[in-house]
């Protein structure tokens, strides 16, 4: 007999999923250190740290979601590939740069500008997405989404060790080179074979939904991209200085700020393809549904916390949830979008992303600048209910079953 031959969305998969784990690895080697690196750049009161916190953790998506539909309409006519490449490239140079700031107005604008090239996470669902049988796509969406949580596992831990001991800028030249390994990767082994839409007219919000048949449900998954990625990145500006206060600022800050923000990954890249198979087989809606429940009665809690290692299970705990919402949403988007769609539907996806990465962190630095670290938690758990209500509401219109 002869040797069957590995699909072409499969070896594709392989290669994205490195792409997705050094895109997501070399990000998250400086992000939960980011504020402290901030703080070595002047002497700024509290609120200011956390205000420049969450316009650099904000930049980057900013710009995404301003270029994001643009990208996504020139990926209709070029393919996604060229997308890959546009990114990888794009950010290897601009992460190489980061590290070069002297100041924190010289970071963020470099941030912005980052922004404008970034979205190889996203256009590496996109491709998969047109390519895998639909019977296959929450395991192969939940396997894909590992490639990105397995890389928020490893980099803040190398990134904790090595700003300990070589200082925060070295994280950034590494993130650099990551993408450049990956703009390598995808180049040498990303296959696409690629129809180019035909070009047309300018077109509505409306119109980004013809074709689809439930469109309350993908509006819905759209919407909740924004309300997680919101809920979720809000913790960024402040995890370290939240950690910083639970060590009453002793010890290395760095290093077990790293290891809570890895936490949550730990926990999802054991999860999403378990959870990924599951959803193939009751449904991922179930699955979103009870991820959102578990991620509001994980995160109000930690309000309360007043050590590490409680922060740290809560933490672990999350990412439990997290694997029942992002992966999730993906699918549901894949399995509710047809093939000539799923460009602009990603795209669109993408930018409400971004905006939730806008409005996230600069809710959290202006509440924690106002009153204190622990109400972020609470405005994250508000922020999950309205997804959920979203989503019921969504589903019960559509006429779907839950």
């Amino acid at each position: 007999m002869g040797k069957i031959k590995t699909p072409t969305w499969k070896k594709n998969m392989h290669a994205l999923w490195f792409g997705n784990f050094a895109t997501s690895a070399g990000a998250s080697m400086s992000m939960p250190f980011l504020p402290l690196f901030i703080a070595q750049m002047g002497n700024f009161p509290k609120w200011q740290l956390t205000l420049y916190s969450g316009l650099a953790f904000s930049g980057v998506f900013l710009s995404q979601v301003i270029v994001s539909p643009l990208w996504g309409k020139l990926a209709d006519r070029t393919g996604r590939k060229p997308m890959l490449m546009r990114a990888a490239i794009g950010m290897t140079i601009s992460a190489t740069i980061t590290g070069l700031s002297t100041s924190v107005w010289m970071l963020i604008a470099i941030r912005v500008i980052q922004g404008t090239f970034s979205g190889y996470i996203n256009n590496a669902y996109a491709l998969i997405a047109s390519e895998v049988p639909r019977n296959k796509s929450g395991q192969t969406m939940g396997t894909l989404t590992t490639g990105a949580v397995s890389g928020q596992l490893v980099g803040p831990l190398i990134g904790g060790y090595l700003a300990g001991i070589f200082g925060y800028r070295l994280s950034f030249y590494i993130f650099g080179f990551m993408m450049f390994l990956a703009s390598i990767v995808t180049w040498l082994f990303v296959h696409e074979n690629f129809t180019p839409t035909a070009k047309q007219a300018k077109s509505s919000f409306k119109d980004s939904f013809a074709g689809i048949k439930h469109k309350r449900v993908v509006i819905a998954m759209i919407l909740s991209s924004m309300l997680i990625m919101a809920a979720t990145m809000s913790i960024n500006p402040i995890i370290s200085l939240f950690v910083k206060q639970l060590m009453h600022s002793s010890g290395n800050v760095a290093f077990i700020s790293g290891i809570i923000a890895s936490l949550p990954g730990i926990a999802t890249l054991f999860a999403a393809p378990r959870l990924g198979l599951l959803g193939d087989r009751i449904g991922p809606q179930r699955v979103l549904i009870v991820g959102l429940i578990v991620a509001a009665a994980v995160m109000f809690p930690t309000t309360f916390v007043t050590a590490i290692i409680p922060l740290g299970i809560l933490r672990f705990l999350l990412g439990i949830a997290n694997a029942a919402m992002m992966p999730v949403i993906q699918t549901v988007t894949t399995l509710e979008t047809p093939p000539d769609a799923v460009s602009r539907i990603f795209s669109l996806n993408q930018s409400f992303q971004s905006l939730g990465s806008v409005v996230g962190p600069l809710l959290a630095s202006l509440v924690a600048g106002i009153l204190d670290y622990r109400y972020v938690f609470v405005v994250t758990t508000l922020l999950i209910l309205i997804n959920l209500v979203v989503v019921l509401w969504a589903y019960r219109k559509d006429g779907i079953k839950l």
